[in-house]
């Protein structure tokens, strides 16, 4: 069940009659040298943390540790547990959107898991072809990844093929291409935030476009393939660096305080 692009991906899910999701689970088993039982309680305490990282800032906010910011969506700025998916920076885009799916549509905790398991194999794809580092590529390779892992999600849960799957996270690269990483002050909290937020809608409308039948002529490994070499052509500045973009304006740098 090993595979090292979405080509392979896609062909085992045809030759299996798979969905993205399972053929991701068999490879974890297979890999692994664990069960299936193994496997889904180690994604299944995953689900629980990400649950618990998007729920309980609602009822008890805190600070963020840079102070820029606060109130809510703020777990990972204040040291709390989160699931980097694929990274810390952009942990809040899958946990934002499956729950929202899961309150929307009464999806159970067992769809989630397969849910994941589909988003994993994305992001592996990322990590293993590309890169998920703000400081190699930009925003794009964090919350464009993070994006496209939750489009592919959102195809699957709905009744989407593999196929379709990938169209959808191809999309989103596309859509989020050239995003650059610019924390103010240095830190990820902000502009991070809201673009965490901002990844949760992109991943839904490109899940959208793939379920309405919209081909994406571009296959994911092609634009994964893009999407590392534009980051690689990203100025320093910015690429986590906190030299540029928004952590260059003035207004950010009153705000944090370190220019000073």
């Amino acid at each position: 069940m090993d595979f090292k692009n979405a080509s392979e991906l896609l062909a085992l899910c045809a030759q299996q009659q798979l969905p993205v999701s399972e053929i991701m689970r068999r490879r974890e088993c297979e890999l692994g040298e664990s069960t299936r039982d193994e496997v889904t309680h180690r994604m299944t305490h995953a689900l629980e943390i990400m649950r618990a990282s998007a729920m309980t800032p609602l009822k008890t906010p805190v600070k963020s540790m840079g102070g820029l910011i606060g109130g809510v969506l703020e777990v990972n700025a204040s040291m709390g547990l989160i699931v980097a998916a694929p990274t810390a920076g952009s942990a809040g885009v899958l946990p934002g959107m499956l729950f929202a799916l899961q309150d929307c549509y009464k999806i159970s905790d067992e769809r989630l898991i397969d849910a994941l398991f589909n988003a994993g194999a994305i992001g592996y794809l990322a990590m293993r072809n590309a890169t998920v580092a703000g400081a190699v590529g930009g925003c794009q390779a964090e919350i464009g990844v993070a994006s496209a892992m939750a489009a592919s999600a959102a195809v699957e849960l709905m009744g989407g093929s593999p196929e379709q799957c990938l169209d959808a996270a191809s999309t989103v690269l596309m859509n989020m291409l050239g995003l650059v990483c610019d924390p103010v002050g240095g830190l990820v909290e902000y502009p991070c935030q809201n673009r965490n937020a901002a990844g949760v809608a992109n991943a839904l409308v490109a899940a959208e476009l793939s379920l309405a039948g919209i081909h994406q002529f571009i296959p994911f490994d092609e634009m994964l393939d893009t999407m590392y070499a534009v980051g690689r052509r990203i100025p320093l500045e910015l690429r986590e660096t906190a030299l540029g973009g928004c952590a260059a304006t003035p207004s950010a740098c009153e705000k944090c305080g370190l220019c000073s």
